[in-house]
């Protein structure tokens, strides 16, 4: 397939990302794929969306309203690595009977294989972080914009370790249900929990995180951030009376975006959205943006002539339907047509 024959209208091609005919050499914005969700506390499956993301993204039409020809920005995703998916996998059933062992109580009680598994997961942890790091600072050397697609929440952690090398200071714009604050989770250094404490912690060019959509939260996390100022949440409940007292969603993202500093990075979690959009997540939670609030917050972001320097994706689990699959797609798509236009790539009509 190649971009002379290629119809945007037609049906899209299997096996490609949005059927799109760009190769990763040639693509603007690449996507890298993490099938990892090793520290997964609740219900498992993330490690499979990007597979699922990618094979509902054909049947997406390409149009964007306000983007003209979009698909033209040149997209495309790196294959899905079996060796991670695989890795994961084993670590997981090792990581499920640890986890197990702390709700029982009995982690005591346990033989020694099981007690050392926090420590055999971090090691694997720090090898996928380190081969995420690397092959996005291999696409930024290359003048590509990076987007990591989970995958649990632990995964972008390299990217955003080459952002950081490679572009300087930054801002996260996290949207998600939980914080992700937690220092070593389950004692799992790398734990889905604890993705912004390690952001915050390990890479200093994160001048400030601003937090959306929170709902589901622990004490430590929220006296966590109620001492650091280079944290802001915007709690989910409160964005909700603010709205059925008036105020409107598009004042709530101005007060949002002001947060933030000229470089961008956003972390979407997609159970930063409502639950009905995305059932088999890995820890939903009721409440939660629509996906059109989440997107026009985005668009806001670049509006307000921020650049984003990279992104991720992650927690999309493809359930028992295609549909989980279908919305992360869209997700994918949007998100990395906006990018598009702060960069440069695209511009609004």
């Amino acid at each position: 397939m190649s971009v002379n024959n290629f119809d945007p209208n037609g049906v899209g091609a299997l096996g490609s990302l949005f059927g799109l005919p760009f190769s990763v050499e040639e693509c603007n914005v690449v996507v890298i794929p993490v099938p990892w969700e090793v520290t997964v506390s609740y219900s498992a499956g993330t490690a499979r969306g990007p597979q699922a993301i990618l094979d509902a993204s054909p049947q997406l039409d390409l149009f964007q309203y306000d983007i003209p020809q979009a698909w033209k920005m040149k997209l495309a995703m790196l294959p899905v690595s079996e060796e991670w998916l695989s890795k994961s996998d084993a670590l997981r059933e090792k990581a499920f009977a640890y986890i197990r062992a702390l709700e029982e109580n009995t982690i005591s009680e346990q033989d020694e294989e099981i007690r050392q598994v926090p420590e055999l997961v971090n090691k694997a942890a720090e090898e996928m972080i380190a081969w995420v790091k690397a092959t996005a600072e291999e696409q930024l050397k290359a003048g590509k914009l990076p987007f990591v697609l989970g995958g649990d929440h632990s995964t972008p952690l390299g990217l955003m370790q080459a952002v950081a090398a490679k572009k300087g200071d930054f801002g996260i714009l996290q949207i998600d249900a939980h914080a992700d604050l937690r220092k070593a989770y389950e004692g799992f250094t790398y734990s889905h929990a604890s993705i912004m404490y390690n952001a915050l912690t390990m890479i200093p060019q994160v001048k400030k995180l601003v937090q959306v959509g929170i709902r589901d939260i622990c004490e430590g996390e929220a006296e966590m951030a109620e001492s650091f100022d280079r944290i802001d949440i915007f709690y989910d409940s409160r964005l909700k009376e603010s709205a059925f007292g008036g105020i409107s969603w598009k004042e709530q993202t101005q007060e949002i975006i002001k947060n933030l500093p000229d470089q961008v990075y956003i972390s979407f979690d997609i159970d930063g959205l409502d639950p009905k959009l995305c059932p088999a997540t890995g820890t939903p939670v009721p409440g939660g943006l629509e996906y059109e609030a989440a997107m026009y917050l985005i668009k806001a972001v670049v509006e307000s002539g921020r650049t984003i320097v990279g992104g991720d994706l992650c927690e999309v689990a493809p359930g028992n339907s295609e549909w989980n699959g279908n919305v992360g797609a869209r997700v994918l798509y949007r998100m990395a047509n906006l990018a598009g236009v702060s960069n440069g790539l695209l511009k609004f009509r």
